[in-house]
């Protein structure tokens, strides 16, 4: 992994300097990153470079942005490697949608693999469906936390499936992988018009202290005094709201969908 200025990121994620590399500080390393740095396509969309690795710090660190799952993960290893963890990369697939079961793209996703003291945990910082906390990756039972109940599942095949309150949301190799093998499909992501994080669509997700704040295209979900909102963003109001809700400056404003013809209707 590249090294990475620890003081730096652990300013940016708002977390203190962990005293030793356990699992007690793992999971509050874990839940600081879900809080500050947002899931975010912003770049793919644009046609904007997308690294990883070295290149994810210096985007989430200096440049104060988010990322993709291997953006952030990668990321996230980095400091965690810094700091005296023993860190793997595990390659993935979504198996959901968020609507309806979907079998994603071989390598379509990254989980980072933790030792402690001889024992696996399974970490995720990219995924609008990741625990909050570390999984104890020999555990076949439920496990509680703060986003639900998660349960790892053997496949036939030698797999893991993370299932997340009662849906399969990952399957997962259990081969360690390195990071170049990652950059096939990171090319397919930046470059295929089958990707889902190109053209004109665009993704953004984080976990705020009121819920979940996510952006979908135009439409922003949100909690405000408890309350969910719903709203439609147009080309003056996008910028604002993404620096508000997610934290980042947008430079140009990204591809985005016509207004729904209602909502253009009630503006105009």
């Amino acid at each position: 992994m590249t090294a990475v200025n620890v003081d730096a990121y652990l300013e940016r994620i708002g977390a203190e300097r962990p005293g030793k590399a356990d699992l007690e500080a793992l999971a509050y390393l874990q839940e600081r990153h879900l809080r500050s740095v947002p899931f975010e396509t912003f770049d793919f969309n644009l046609g904007v470079p997308v690294r990883i690795g070295e290149g994810a710090v210096e985007k989430i660190v200096d440049r104060r942005r988010g990322g993709g799952c291997y953006e952030l993960n990668t990321s996230f290893a980095a400091l965690l490697t810094a700091l005296g963890y023993k860190v793997s990369l595990l390659a993935g697939r979504s198996l959901h949608n968020g609507q309806e079961s979907r079998l994603g793209a071989f390598f379509g996703h990254m989980m980072l693999r933790v030792e402690i003291d001889g024992e696996f945990w399974l970490v995720d910082v990219g995924f609008r469906w990741a625990s909050w906390a570390p999984l104890r990756f020999a555990e076949r039972g439920p496990q509680e936390d703060a986003n639900g109940v998660y349960r790892l599942a053997d496949t036939p095949d030698g797999d893991v499936e993370v299932v997340h309150d009662g849906v399969h949301r990952v399957r997962l190799e259990t081969r360690v992988r390195d990071i170049s093998d990652f950059l096939p499909t990171m090319w397919w992501f930046c470059t295929s018009a089958d990707s889902p994080v190109t053209g004109g669509t665009i993704w953004a997700s984080l976990v705020r202290p009121e819920g979940r704040a996510s952006l979908l295209d135009r439409t922003l979900t949100r909690y405000e005094n408890g309350e969910r909102i719903k709203e439609v963003l147009d080309d003056e109001a996008f910028p604002a709201a993404v620096e508000r809700w997610f934290g980042i400056v947008l430079d140009q404003l990204p591809e985005l969908p016509p207004m729904p013809a209602a909502t253009a209707s009630r503006a105009s």
